[in-house]
Protein backbone atom coordinates (compact mmCIF):
# COMPACT_ATOMS: atom_id res chain seq x y z
CA UNK A 1 0.00 0.00 0.00
CA UNK A 2 1.44 3.24 -1.15
CA UNK A 3 -0.10 5.53 1.38
CA UNK A 4 1.77 4.51 4.88
CA UNK A 5 4.65 2.61 3.11
CA UNK A 6 6.00 5.72 1.20
CA UNK A 7 3.77 8.30 2.22
CA UNK A 8 2.70 9.02 5.88
CA UNK A 9 -1.46 9.29 6.23
CA UNK A 10 -0.98 12.69 7.20
CA UNK A 11 1.32 13.85 4.78
CA UNK A 12 -1.76 12.25 1.99
CA UNK A 13 -4.44 13.87 4.15
CA UNK A 14 -2.69 17.07 3.86
CA UNK A 15 -1.97 17.27 0.34
CA UNK A 16 -5.31 15.80 -0.55
CA UNK A 17 -6.91 19.05 1.45
CA UNK A 18 -4.60 21.13 -0.24
CA UNK A 19 -5.56 19.86 -4.00
CA UNK A 20 -9.16 20.21 -2.47
CA UNK A 21 -8.51 24.21 -2.13
CA UNK A 22 -6.71 24.70 -4.93
CA UNK A 23 -8.85 22.67 -7.26
CA UNK A 24 -12.13 24.95 -5.61
CA UNK A 25 -10.27 27.81 -6.29
CA UNK A 26 -11.62 29.39 -9.64
CA UNK A 27 -9.20 28.93 -12.68
CA UNK A 28 -8.31 28.35 -16.31
CA UNK A 29 -9.07 24.74 -15.65
CA UNK A 30 -12.88 25.02 -13.70
CA UNK A 31 -13.59 27.78 -16.79
CA UNK A 32 -12.65 25.97 -19.62
CA UNK A 33 -14.46 22.50 -18.32
CA UNK A 34 -17.36 24.52 -17.29
CA UNK A 35 -17.75 26.20 -20.55
CA UNK A 36 -17.68 23.09 -22.49
CA UNK A 37 -19.99 20.97 -19.83
CA UNK A 38 -22.51 23.45 -20.51
CA UNK A 39 -22.41 24.62 -24.12
CA UNK A 40 -21.68 20.92 -25.50
CA UNK A 41 -22.75 18.39 -22.95
CA UNK A 42 -21.42 16.30 -20.09
CA UNK A 43 -19.50 13.64 -22.17
CA UNK A 44 -17.61 17.08 -24.47
CA UNK A 45 -17.26 18.19 -20.27
CA UNK A 46 -15.64 14.31 -19.18
CA UNK A 47 -13.27 14.30 -22.34
CA UNK A 48 -11.88 17.80 -22.05
CA UNK A 49 -11.48 16.63 -18.00
CA UNK A 50 -9.15 13.74 -19.57
CA UNK A 51 -7.00 16.16 -21.18
CA UNK A 52 -6.79 17.56 -18.13
CA UNK A 53 -5.85 14.34 -16.05
CA UNK A 54 -3.09 14.11 -18.70
CA UNK A 55 -1.62 17.69 -18.37
CA UNK A 56 -1.07 16.95 -14.53
CA UNK A 57 0.78 13.76 -15.22
CA UNK A 58 2.99 15.77 -17.31
CA UNK A 59 3.41 17.87 -14.69
CA UNK A 60 4.20 15.22 -12.31
CA UNK A 61 6.50 13.25 -14.48
CA UNK A 62 8.64 16.87 -15.20
CA UNK A 63 8.79 17.66 -11.76
CA UNK A 64 10.08 14.51 -10.38
CA UNK A 65 12.63 14.37 -13.29
CA UNK A 66 13.83 17.37 -11.97
CA UNK A 67 11.93 20.51 -13.78
CA UNK A 68 12.13 22.22 -9.86
CA UNK A 69 16.06 21.71 -9.85
CA UNK A 70 16.05 24.05 -13.19
CA UNK A 71 13.51 26.56 -11.79
CA UNK A 72 15.93 26.68 -8.70
CA UNK A 73 18.84 26.91 -10.57
CA UNK A 74 17.31 29.64 -12.98
CA UNK A 75 14.74 30.99 -11.34
CA UNK A 76 13.48 33.91 -13.67
CA UNK A 77 12.27 31.11 -15.05
CA UNK A 78 9.61 30.42 -12.98
CA UNK A 79 9.15 34.45 -11.85
CA UNK A 80 8.22 34.82 -15.79
CA UNK A 81 5.62 31.64 -15.50
CA UNK A 82 4.12 33.31 -12.71
CA UNK A 83 3.89 36.41 -13.70
CA UNK A 84 2.37 35.56 -17.31
CA UNK A 85 0.36 32.99 -14.78
CA UNK A 86 -0.67 36.07 -12.76
CA UNK A 87 -1.94 38.49 -15.95
CA UNK A 88 -3.49 35.74 -17.55
CA UNK A 89 -5.74 35.66 -14.32
CA UNK A 90 -6.12 39.32 -14.29
CA UNK A 91 -7.28 39.12 -17.68
CA UNK A 92 -10.01 36.23 -17.25
CA UNK A 93 -10.69 38.21 -13.47
CA UNK A 94 -11.62 41.39 -16.03
CA UNK A 95 -13.41 39.45 -18.34
CA UNK A 96 -15.71 38.18 -15.46
CA UNK A 97 -16.63 41.23 -14.14
CA UNK A 98 -16.68 43.48 -16.61
CA UNK A 99 -19.87 45.14 -17.49
CA UNK A 100 -21.47 42.63 -20.27
CA UNK A 101 -19.14 39.76 -19.10
CA UNK A 102 -19.91 36.49 -18.41
CA UNK A 103 -19.90 34.37 -15.05
CA UNK A 104 -18.41 30.68 -14.60
CA UNK A 105 -22.37 29.32 -15.22
CA UNK A 106 -23.93 31.71 -17.33
CA UNK A 107 -24.31 29.24 -20.99
CA UNK A 108 -22.63 31.09 -23.86
CA UNK A 109 -22.55 30.03 -27.57
CA UNK A 110 -19.50 28.27 -27.79
CA UNK A 111 -18.30 26.28 -31.89
CA UNK A 112 -18.78 22.63 -31.23
CA UNK A 113 -15.05 21.14 -30.60
CA UNK A 114 -14.37 17.46 -32.05
CA UNK A 115 -13.29 14.84 -29.37
CA UNK A 116 -9.77 15.30 -30.61
CA UNK A 117 -9.64 19.00 -29.53
CA UNK A 118 -11.34 18.84 -26.50
CA UNK A 119 -9.00 16.54 -25.41
CA UNK A 120 -5.97 18.93 -26.39
CA UNK A 121 -7.30 22.06 -25.21
CA UNK A 122 -8.09 20.01 -21.95
CA UNK A 123 -4.42 19.47 -22.02
CA UNK A 124 -2.95 22.36 -23.02
CA UNK A 125 -5.07 24.65 -20.48
CA UNK A 126 -3.58 22.50 -17.92
CA UNK A 127 -0.04 23.03 -19.09
CA UNK A 128 -0.40 26.68 -19.37
CA UNK A 129 -2.13 26.87 -15.73
CA UNK A 130 -0.17 28.61 -12.99
CA UNK A 131 -2.06 26.93 -10.31
CA UNK A 132 -0.68 23.28 -11.77
CA UNK A 133 2.66 24.51 -12.05
CA UNK A 134 2.72 26.10 -8.62
CA UNK A 135 1.51 22.78 -7.34
CA UNK A 136 4.08 20.41 -7.94
CA UNK A 137 7.06 22.58 -8.09
CA UNK A 138 6.12 24.49 -4.70
CA UNK A 139 3.34 22.35 -2.78
CA UNK A 140 3.67 19.12 -3.35
CA UNK A 141 7.54 18.94 -2.23
CA UNK A 142 6.66 20.79 1.12
CA UNK A 143 5.06 17.29 2.04
CA UNK A 144 8.39 15.15 1.32
CA UNK A 145 9.63 13.45 3.81
CA UNK A 146 13.47 12.91 3.17
CA UNK A 147 13.94 11.15 6.68
CA UNK A 148 11.50 8.14 5.02
CA UNK A 149 14.11 8.04 1.66
CA UNK A 150 12.49 7.20 -2.03
CA UNK A 151 12.19 11.12 -2.33
CA UNK A 152 10.81 10.43 -6.13
CA UNK A 153 8.60 7.97 -5.24
CA UNK A 154 7.21 10.40 -2.50
CA UNK A 155 6.75 12.90 -5.34
CA UNK A 156 4.61 9.97 -7.23
CA UNK A 157 2.77 9.37 -4.62
CA UNK A 158 1.59 12.86 -3.79
CA UNK A 159 1.47 13.71 -6.96
CA UNK A 160 -1.46 10.46 -7.70
CA UNK A 161 -3.30 12.17 -4.58
CA UNK A 162 -3.53 15.42 -5.94
CA UNK A 163 -4.62 14.14 -9.27
CA UNK A 164 -7.16 11.81 -8.03
CA UNK A 165 -8.80 14.61 -5.59
CA UNK A 166 -8.51 17.01 -8.56
CA UNK A 167 -10.35 14.93 -10.85
CA UNK A 168 -13.31 13.67 -8.68
CA UNK A 169 -13.92 17.01 -7.83
CA UNK A 170 -13.75 18.74 -11.38
CA UNK A 171 -16.21 15.82 -12.55
CA UNK A 172 -18.85 16.48 -9.69
CA UNK A 173 -18.41 20.10 -11.25
CA UNK A 174 -18.62 18.96 -14.81
CA UNK A 175 -21.87 16.53 -14.35
CA UNK A 176 -23.38 19.30 -12.19
CA UNK A 177 -22.39 22.27 -14.55
CA UNK A 178 -25.48 22.09 -16.61
CA UNK A 179 -28.11 22.27 -13.18
CA UNK A 180 -26.64 24.62 -11.83
CA UNK A 181 -26.65 26.94 -15.10
CA UNK A 182 -30.23 26.02 -15.25
CA UNK A 183 -30.55 27.29 -11.99
CA UNK A 184 -28.71 30.62 -11.66
CA UNK A 185 -30.46 31.56 -15.50
CA UNK A 186 -33.79 31.28 -13.10
CA UNK A 187 -32.38 33.85 -11.12
CA UNK A 188 -31.00 37.10 -12.57
CA UNK A 189 -29.83 38.30 -8.90
CA UNK A 190 -27.31 35.00 -8.31
CA UNK A 191 -25.89 35.27 -11.67
CA UNK A 192 -24.53 38.19 -10.74
CA UNK A 193 -23.28 37.53 -7.18
CA UNK A 194 -21.98 34.42 -8.74
CA UNK A 195 -19.64 36.81 -11.59
CA UNK A 196 -18.91 39.28 -8.70
CA UNK A 197 -17.57 36.11 -6.56
CA UNK A 198 -15.94 34.10 -9.49
CA UNK A 199 -13.90 37.09 -10.95
CA UNK A 200 -13.08 38.75 -7.35
CA UNK A 201 -11.50 34.87 -6.15
CA UNK A 202 -9.49 34.79 -9.81
CA UNK A 203 -8.31 38.41 -8.97
CA UNK A 204 -7.22 37.38 -5.56
CA UNK A 205 -5.45 34.91 -7.00
CA UNK A 206 -3.54 36.71 -9.80
CA UNK A 207 -2.49 39.68 -6.77
CA UNK A 208 -1.19 36.84 -5.07
CA UNK A 209 0.71 35.49 -7.85
CA UNK A 210 1.71 38.63 -9.01
CA UNK A 211 2.88 39.72 -5.37
CA UNK A 212 5.46 36.53 -5.19
CA UNK A 213 6.89 36.85 -8.16
CA UNK A 214 9.56 39.93 -6.95
CA UNK A 215 9.76 38.29 -3.96
CA UNK A 216 11.32 35.37 -5.88
CA UNK A 217 13.79 37.82 -7.64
Amino acid sequence: MVVGVVISMSAAAGMAVTALGMVLTPGPNMMYLVSRSIGQGRTAGLISLTGTAVGFLVYMTMANIGLAVVFVAVPWLFIGFKAAGAAYLGYLAWQTLRPGGHGLFEPRELQRDSAGRLFRMGLITNLLNPKAAIMYLALIPQFIDPARGHTTAQGFALGGVQITTSLVVNAIIVLAAGAVAALIARRPAWALWQRRITGTLLGAVAVLLAREAPARA
